[in-house]
């Protein structure tokens, strides 16, 4: 074929009459495939975010509910949900705030908010910035008094941030439950933060002694306070430990929980 014909021929028809393991077509197949895939997956990401949101809210009650002790299989986890009355804390002042929608308030985003959050120059947690506000779950019993309240709270462990609630007695010092339900720590080893068995250690431990001294430990040994405030180390996970144990004494301490906690007690709450 003469070159005068070939160069009258579309750009287009040149390209299919090349070879089909020449470079142009494989580079064109392969960005083609790109293209469709990187489609598709982000189509079907667009169309299941409102599943991911109902899914990631469903996971948060089910864990409110096993830290309170109230989830069984099977249960309606909106209806036994629905026990529980959510209300924005404002850490500063240990009292609620009707500022926010208790129901749509999200925790998490607010720590990364200058408005909403501070950032930490004393950070035990290793959280970098701290929300001023969180969303605290009472549950009442059939009087209509306080029976239980469940707080969140997270902090860095070894390789991540645990995300966790834990569950107080309504006196606001005797725990009634602590549990994790996200983080990325060692299978075997720091993962064991959702050991049944390590869990059941915090029921009935207490946070502050009878002078208002946080004493609350986990560590290999029990604290001079005894074995009330103690909680034994994970075997093996030396620094998942040590985060667990840091991010629990800051959030129940000054920083945290404290103003709340003690309000809670004088019976301001």
């Amino acid at each position: 074929m003469s070159e005068v014909t070939e160069n009258k021929k579309g750009a287009i028809r040149r390209f299919l009459d090349q070879p089909t393991d020449s470079l142009s077509k494989t580079l064109f197949v392969a960005i083609a495939v790109c293209l469709v895939g990187s489609m598709i997956v982000s189509a079907a990401a667009v169309a299941l975010r409102p599943l991911q949101e109902v899914n990631k809210l469903l996971d948060k009650q089910v864990n409110i509910l096993q830290v309170a002790g109230l989830y069984e299989d099977g249960v309606d986890v909106a209806e036994a949900f629905g026990q529980f009355e959510p209300r924005v804390l404002e850490l500063a002042t240990g009292q609620f705030t009707d500022q926010f929608d208790a129901a749509t308030f999200d925790d998490r985003a607010a720590g990364s908010d200058p408005e909403l959050s501070i950032a930490l120059d004393d950070d035990p947690a290793s959280i970098g910035r701290q929300t001023r506000f969180v969303t605290a779950y009472l549950l009442r019993d059939e009087n209509g008094d306080l029976d239980k309240v469940v707080l969140p709270l997270h902090g860095y462990g070894l390789w991540s941030t645990l995300y966790g609630f834990i569950a107080l007695e309504a006196n606001g010092n005797d725990i009634f439950g602590l549990q994790f339900y996200e983080h990325g720590e060692t299978p075997g080893l720091g993962a064991e933060v959702d050991n049944p068995r390590w869990k059941a250690l915090w029921v009935g431990k207490r946070l502050t002694d009878e002078n208002g001294v946080l004493q609350i430990s986990v560590t290999k040994a029990a604290p001079a306070a005894g074995a009330d405030y103690h909680v034994d180390a994970l075997a093996g996970a030396t620094l998942t430990t040590a985060g667990v144990h840091n991010l629990v004494r800051f959030w129940m301490g000054e920083a945290g929980y404290a103003p709340f906690l003690a309000n809670l007690q004088a019976g301001d709450i």
